[in-house]
């Protein structure tokens, strides 16, 4: 065999495994579609309250990073919580290096005076980023049970007399309840992603939940057994995911995640795509740090194969995105060396039904129709396709890099549908090269139509546009940002 033969051979097998992958990941969305229809039919009951029983003590845990637009909202929302006030401690881990440290102490000082349970523990370093803070709460925590929240969500006074009963289970070593939205009609870039999110939180957590499958602690706005914390090995700081790291150990210590979805906690979306891209840069890279650490362990458990196989997809989630990036390289070789293997690309269109089901499902209150969900389909299927290059950069980090990274928060602006304005704010994102490499992407998907279509005819041509289109939505929408930041910035210094 000849080199250029040796070759063609391994590009072949490559586009056929990211052609085979691609209907893995899509046909894991469809089952887990099928099955969160099959379990809606069957409502949660939830633990009838009995008014004698003993409540919990509770520790409300609240790590803050330069957050000086949301730490006032946050801390006002959680002294509302109405809970007994001898088994409520709340601590706020603040790490912030700016004027948010001065704005804590006087907050945290001022509930305090007021008679409220609040402890300030500010660290002068970010050693193990939030899970560091995390675990030097936990230090001085009181409470049986520990609920985080991020600086950007706002809980309802109810929300613990909503949760906290649930833990009569002695198996449940965390609750999770579902992520709201305060900004989603910001912009058509915030609808979208709350079409995403809810797809994950109605669909996929509902579906996994309730039929013993594997899910993750999303990091914020939920419960965990301090107990589960301890007994999982605590929190640890060698990922970016310190979330979903003790979600798979609790997990397989025997411990049981529950998740409540009609117990809702909005939050902030991010509004600007350099600060949502480095968030799922940031996801992606942990994940695969996450996945490193333990899918060994997790495929040598003694539990049943169907158990393992769907807890190995979920954690794996990400990887579809170096499939996508991996079939759009490969396609333009194919096409000029095994141009009979394209026939195979029909493999794909498989994997593109079960998203799009999944996020039609995906019923909320403030998008309540159908028409609703499928308009904002187009839009999110581009920042699908549009993060492929980020995501995939972040994947292979998180499998081969030696290091962990540095945690870099998303900036939180304290935007609603009615407040629209975060350009010239301190936390706003410069923009980064990977968009150079975006526009590349996008000029590569054109010049496959053009070359390969005088061959293989025009059946190509769809799915490449579709490539063009998600690389220029997110590059265009984050250059257009970026500009009007500048122009703005410019504007103030005269």
């Amino acid at each position: 065999m000849t080199f250029l033969g040796f070759m063609v051979v391994i590009i072949e097998f490559l586009y056929l495994v990211s052609l085979v992958g691609l209907m893995i990941y899509g046909l894991n969305n469809l089952v887990t579609t099928i099955i969160y229809m099959r379990s809606r039919q069957k409502p949660y009951q939830p633990p009838v309250l009995n008014p004698s029983t003993e409540l919990p003590s509770v520790t409300i845990q609240l790590p803050l990073y330069n957050e000086r637009y949301m730490v006032e909202r946050l801390l006002s929302n959680v002294s509302r919580l109405n809970y007994p006030a001898d088994k409520l401690q709340i601590q706020v881990l603040d790490d912030s290096t700016d004027d948010t440290a001065l704005l804590v102490s006087r907050l945290v000082s001022q509930y305090k005076a007021r008679g409220k349970n609040f402890e300030l523990i500010h660290r002068t370093d970010r050693r193990g980023f939030k899970a560091g803070a995390l675990t030097e709460g936990l230090k001085t925590a009181t409470g049986e049970l520990v609920g985080i929240f991020d600086a950007d969500f706002a809980p309802e006074p109810d929300w613990l007399l909503r949760t906290v009963q649930e833990f009569r289970d002695p198996k449940l070593g965390c609750l999770q309840t579902r992520w709201g939205h305060l900004n989603h009609h910001y912009s058509l870039f915030t609808e979208a992603q709350s079409l995403g999110i809810d797809g994950h939180f109605i669909v996929e957590q509902t579906a996994r939940s309730r039929n013993g499958l594997f899910l993750n602690f999303n990091g914020t706005a939920g419960l965990w057994r301090k107990a589960t914390i301890a007994d999982a090995g605590g929190w640890q700081s060698d990922t970016l995911t310190e979330d979903l790291d003790l979600s798979y150990r609790a997990q397989m210590k025997g411990w049981r995640i529950g998740y409540l979805p009609d117990v809702v906690v909005p939050a902030e979306l991010p509004a600007q795509v350099e600060a949502f891209k480095k968030q799922q840069f940031r996801w992606a890279k942990g994940s695969f740090q996450t996945v490193k650490k333990l899918v060994p362990e997790l495929l040598k458990e003694d539990m049943p194969w169907w158990r393992r196989l769907m807890g190995f997809i979920h954690i794996t989630g990400y990887f579809v995105h170096p499939l996508m990036l991996m079939a759009l390289v490969l396609i333009l070789p194919i096409g000029l060396f095994a141009p009979a293997f394209l026939k195979l690309f029909s493999l794909s269109c498989i994997a593109s039904f079960g998203p799009p089901l999944m996020y039609i499902l995906a019923r909320t209150d403030y998008t309540p129709r159908v028409r609703d969900r499928v308009r904002l389909l187009p839009i999110l299927i581009l920042i699908g396709f549009g993060l492929s290059l980020n995501n995939s950069i972040a994947v292979f980090e998180g499998l081969f890099s030696k290091t962990r990274g540095t945690f870099e928060r998303t900036p939180k602006f304290n935007l609603t549908n009615t407040n629209k304005e975060w350009l010239g704010n301190a936390y706003a994102m410069p923009l980064s090269h990977m968009v150079y490499g975006e526009l590349f992407l996008a000029f590569y998907s054109l010049v496959v139509i053009a070359v390969l279509t005088p061959i293989v005819g025009w059946d190509i041509a769809p799915w490449m546009l579709v490539y063009t289109a998600g690389y220029l939505y997110m590059a265009g929408l984050n250059i257009a940002q970026n500009l009007a930041f500048n122009h703005q910035e410019a504007a103030a210094r005269l």
